[in-house]
């Protein structure tokens, strides 16, 4: 059983929980993106189960009521074991789903194949895959050119991974910078629109105000758990928003990863329960 900290976070531990958690979400105008919990599998056959229960997860929502699609770790479907694993397991997910099949990003090492994987589908299916991307890479810049002409949407993050400094800014301010830049560049040549993955209240208000002048369409993307009434009140004033939910049973590892990743994630997580 799920203790209540952890239920404001995650949605449960079974497919049919997290849907219920999503219909309730779709009342407050909110659609969703599912994330079963998972990671950094070095063996086959874990991430051939969770492919296999993205698979059905996939179907689950085809099959509902509910305004939701899917989102998928790399290092969960088999990039620990082989490319070659990860490229097997993803296409099977992507060919299997009606809704949108989101990838998302994770350490530096993953970013080049993450990237291939997803320009290899985004024009496979013209456009019915999304990719996460962050913005405390100094590299970043040079992937949104890459990405800008290609079909599906990009999901724009600050980035929780704690990078070397080589490669990544590690001031929060300069964070904050690449961040507003990289939304500058991202509202100005995406047509497919962009996904500002974000809690942050000046950057919501920010990139309100670059679709106001390029009239890029767009969305935003929050946990589960923080800023709930928040999001449904950007709802109300017709953005599109969702939200990110995570279920499964490996939901104390989803923890541990977050607060290893930043201290003041388990702040900012207490704030949004007493808030």
């Amino acid at each position: 059983m799920i203790p209540p900290i952890a239920s404001n976070f995650v949605a449960g531990t079974t497919p049919a929980t997290a849907l219920e958690h999503a219909r309730e979400v779709n009342d407050g105008g909110v659609a969703v993106i599912l994330n079963l919990l998972g990671e950094h599998y070095h063996d086959r056959d874990p991430a051939d189960e969770d492919a296999d229960a993205y698979v059905s997860l996939a179907e689950d929502i085809a099959e509902s009521d509910v305004d939701a699609c899917i989102s998928v770790k790399p290092s969960q479907i088999g990039l620990g074991v082989s490319d070659a694993a990860f490229r097997e397991n993803l296409a099977r997910i992507v060919d299997a789903a009606e809704c949108f099949v989101w990838i998302d990003m994770e350490d530096h090492q993953t970013t080049d194949v993450t990237l291939d994987a997803f320009e290899h589908h985004a024009t496979e299916t013209d456009g019915d895959v999304g990719v996460c991307i962050q913005a405390n890479l100094k590299r970043t810049r040079v992937d949104l050119e890459r990405l800008a002409p290609l079909p599906g949407k990009v999901r724009l993050v600050k980035g929780a991974y704690d990078e070397p400094k080589e490669i990544s800014y590690t001031d929060k301010a300069r964070v904050d910078e690449s961040y507003r830049d990289l939304l500058e560049y991202a509202f100005e040549q995406f047509d497919d629109g962009v996904a500002v993955g974000s809690h942050d209240p000046a950057m919501l208000a920010y990139a309100q105000e670059l679709h106001d002048e390029h009239g890029t369409p767009y969305e935003v993307q929050m946990l589960m758990g923080v800023r709930e009434d928040a999001q449904r009140d950007l709802a109300a004033d017709g953005v599109d928003v969702y939200q990110y939910v995570p279920y499964g049973s490996k939901w104390m590892q989803y923890f541990y990863r977050r607060i290893r990743e930043r201290k003041e994630n388990l702040l900012f997580a207490a704030r949004a329960i007493i808030s």
